[in-house]
């Protein structure tokens, strides 16, 4: 490690330990003064290197925002185009700056009575940028921390995330309260106003100007496309790009033995086994009405053999069922419908059956996939399993 980030390091820790800031400040100036967006990420991956979870982290992270605001205010970096991943992001950011800034009077005065619709609004308003959150954790997050393991600082921005989340929760419950404590609603307002600020702020100060210099030109095309996966909270969204643009469908790597696709890639083995341990039956009927495929779970309700390969799918179910198939295919064949769902009871089961007609790119018929699902045992679940539970 060289000496500028030793001292950086050395200066983020003693703020943790809760030694005197001023003198800190003062031992570490000069790297202090200078300090860049990426080193304050490279700071964060050595307190976590050290043993400091994300969550013992976030409540002295603030205090290094305050020292470190000033430098990285003035660091030059290149500002993205707005047609483009971070350029969005940034005018998402600015949407919330616009709604925080237009509630400020409400906080200010302090006066909730007879204000709970505005206040839902504003809760409602607010709760729409889990979809920028969810595009930094799911596609910027993942696409960084592929670069450098450094990056597995922005842990510490995921926690901070959950927190926000957390609190926009129990603000809704607050208001929601008919005979809550005003004092602790006002409290819980002024806390998000300026935890949302300070969510903006570490964007837009360490983790966009980082990732305009380390990602390339094909990347930040990557992250782009793959922002219309979620929505785009506070501005317009802009014009998804034809097929041509988007990266899709499957690919071999004979060489590596892989599947490839722009989700993700696994060998046969592991498709095998995704397959056999689905809490489903599978079976793929093509675009003549012949049974193509049909998964192996442990335990399947409908019974199958290799024998049933080929076979016209009229021909598997009794007599008095044929008509009802032969209407979900044809109406599949000339796009009326999508799917079809029954749900039956048999030998103490409750199975739910599932059809969807499969379709390629330009919307031709390729056949149906049947699923077939034991449901009995989630009809009955209550509540909630957060936690581990083997017993």
């Amino acid at each position: 490690m060289e000496k500028r980030l030793e001292m950086l390091v050395a200066f983020s820790r003693g703020m943790h330990e809760g030694k005197n800031g001023r003198e800190l400040v003062e031992e570490y100036k000069e790297a202090i003064e200078t300090v860049t967006p990426s080193e304050v990420m490279l700071i964060q991956h050595e307190q976590l290197k050290g043993g400091l979870s994300p969550k013992e982290m976030i409540p002295f992270v603030d205090k290094l925002m305050n020292v470190f605001h000033k430098p990285l205010e003035a660091y030059p970096w290149q500002r993205p185009g707005k047609e483009t991943f971070i350029g969005l992001l940034m005018q998402e950011n600015q949407g919330l700056r616009e709604i925080l800034d237009d509630f400020k009077g409400v906080i200010k005065a302090g006066d909730y009575n007879n204000k709970q619709p505005e206040l839902l609004d504003f809760v409602e308003s607010i709760e729409a940028y889990n979809e920028h959150l969810l595009k930094l954790e799911n596609i910027l997050f993942p696409m960084m921390e592929k670069k450098m393991e450094r990056f597995k600082g922005l842990s510490i921005l995921w926690a901070l995330h959950d927190e926000t989340r957390e609190k926009i929760k129990r603000l809704r419950f607050e208001i929601s309260k008919e005979d809550g404590d005003r004092s602790t609603l006002g409290n819980l307002l002024g806390n998000l106003y300026f935890k949302l600020f300070g969510l903006i702020e570490k964007q837009e100060l360490i983790l966009f100007p980082t990732a305009m210099e380390q990602l390339t030109r094909e990347e930040h095309q990557s992250l782009y496309l793959q922002g219309f996966e979620y929505g785009f909270p506070y501005i317009e969204a802009p014009a998804r790009p034809g097929d041509k643009e988007t990266p899709g469908g499957f690919s071999f790597d004979g060489a590596r033995g892989l599947f490839i696709s722009e989700t993700g890639h696994f060998d046969l083995e592991q498709l095998e086994g995704i397959f056999q341990h689905l809490p489903v039956d599978l079976t793929l009927v093509d675009e003549n009405d012949k049974v193509a495929y049909f998964s192996k779970p442990k335990e399947r309700i409908f019974p199958r053999s290799a024998a049933v390969i080929g076979r016209d799918v009229a021909m598997c179910h009794p007599p008095d069922s044929v008509h009802v198939v032969n209407r979900i295919l044809e109406s599949f064949k000339k796009g009326e419908r999508e799917t079809a769902t029954f749900w039956i009871e048999m030998k103490g089961l409750f199975v739910y059956i599932q059809y969807h007609a499969l379709r390629d790119k330009a919307g031709r018929y390729k056949g149906t996939l049947e699923i077939t699902q034991e449901i009995s045992g989630l009809k009955k679940l209550t509540g909630e399993r957060r936690l581990l539970d083997w017993d």
